[in-house]
């Protein structure tokens, strides 16, 4: 493929000093006007002492206060609206932790912006107008589904609005129609690839995968791009930020994540403090929605942990800058026997023993108020839970305990996969 495909060469490719000019620009009528229209955001304003025209330049933007998904959860379910409620044409939302769902609303001009942002994707990744696609996360209430079919009609794709589930019926539609994009959850990815291993079948038509709403491992992606002979991508997005795809995706060079800074400035602070980190340091990710209507984010706490890679011209000749891939969330880092790490760190020492499948479980014991960790892996005979054990071991500083299974052992889900558990699986 060629690794000058663009979908909007001109925003893909913009100086530093021209993202810089477009998102102060924006930034000012986005501060603007969400004074204007949310008494939410007017208020926290108040309260730090700030009108609109404090805020000249992408550079004030630290002066801002965060935002969180507690906002969106007090204000449920359209009390952060910033539009008026006529002009609205669709909702998606994701379920929280306290019950309380978290809420996008969608104007004509925000779902527009969504395809554009997924468009870019597909161009990035390889994917042109024509080409046939098969999207298998759900049409529904969450928007993974959705935002990828939005994203395909801009595109002048064709889709195959499979939804989730009957992978049986799934490979057979791949087959017949010759797909050549596969859309969804790398778990979901896995589980197609488990039943094209029991069929001793192929799909030659498939060339590329991406993925997104699960973090991954490095090891994972080369499991399953040699599995199923397709080029595996990392698609980012979340229900605040408008949906998968909105914020960005690696390129064929597969070096961090592009992200769309027309669309969405960037930050990286100290999860603790919120204190700006420089490029290169670990902490977590803010967003500021720059062109949606309806529920617009500034400065947007995300909870996930990444770093700023490069904001140099990339190889694909985009000149984003580049995050790296998510750690894990501020929130799933697990302290056991005093070593703190991430489930991804796990998964990806797992994908470095020869014979190891990427099917697992990690169980989170705990008794008399000390916690123990307990790593169930599927492997092909010869491997033995010692290797995994001594392996595991070298990686995490501390031996888990832990059984290895033959393959298919270890339950699977049709959607997203869960993998870390607390207690006995189910």
């Amino acid at each position: 493929m060629s690794m000058k495909a663009f979908w909007n060469e001109k925003a893909e490719t913009m100086s530093r000093d021209e993202l810089a000019a477009c998102q102060s620009a924006r930034l000012r009528e986005l501060v603007k006007s969400t004074f204007e229209r949310s008494p939410a955001f007017r208020g926290k304003m108040d309260k730090a002492g700030l009108k609109p025209a404090d805020i000249k330049a992408a550079e004030d933007l630290g002066r801002l206060p965060f935002m969180s998904k507690e906002d969106f959860r007090v204000q449920y379910p359209l009390g952060m609206l910033c539009a008026e409620r006529e002009d609205l044409r669709e909702m998606h939302m994701s379920s929280g932790s306290t019950g309380t769902p978290v809420v996008m609303a969608y104007t004509d001009a925000d779902l527009n912006q969504w395809a554009e942002c997924v468009a870019r994707c597909y161009f990035m990744a390889g994917i042109k107008a024509g080409d046939t696609i098969q999207i298998t996360p759900s049409f529904g209430l969450f928007n993974g589904g959705f935002g990828f079919y939005h994203g395909a009609r801009k595109a002048g794709l064709f889709v195959i609005p499979a939804g989730a589930g009957n992978t049986e019926r799934q490979l057979r539609l791949m087959k017949d129609f010759g797909v050549k994009g596969l859309m969804g959850v790398v778990s979901y990815g896995l589980r197609i690839l488990d039943v094209l291993q029991q069929q001793k079948t192929a799909i030659p038509s498939l060339k590329i995968g991406i993925f997104g709403a699960e973090t991954f491992s490095e090891g994972m992606r080369e499991r399953i791009q040699n599995g199923l002979g397709i080029e595996a991508f990392d698609i980012y997005g979340m229900t605040e930020t408008g949906g998968v795809g909105t914020t960005g995706m690696d390129c064929p060079f597969h070096c961090g994540i592009h992200v769309w800074e027309d669309q969405y400035i960037v930050e990286v602070v100290d999860p603790k403090s919120g204190s700006p980190l420089e490029d290169g340091e670990c902490g977590e990710v803010v967003f500021t929605s720059l062109q949606r209507q309806a529920i617009p984010i500034i400065r947007f706490r995300t909870g996930d942990l990444t770093r700023v890679l490069s904001r140099k011209r990339c190889e694909c000749g985009r000149t984003s800058l580049r995050l790296d891939r998510i750690t894990g969330r501020v929130d799933d880092m697990l302290i056991i026997k005093g070593v703190n790490f991430f489930p991804r760190q796990i998964e990806q020492a797992l994908m470095e023993i020869p014979g190891v499948l990427p099917h697992y479980q990690i169980i989170v014991e705990e008794n008399d108020g000390v916690r123990d960790l307990r790593v169930n892996v599927e492997v092909r005979p010869g491997v033995t839970g010692f290797m995994v054990e001594k392996h595991l071991k070298e990686r995490l500083g501390f031996s888990p305990k832990g059984d290895v299974f033959p393959a298919g052992a270890l339950e699977r889900q049709e959607g997203k996969a869960k993998r870390v558990f607390f207690g006995k699986p189910g």
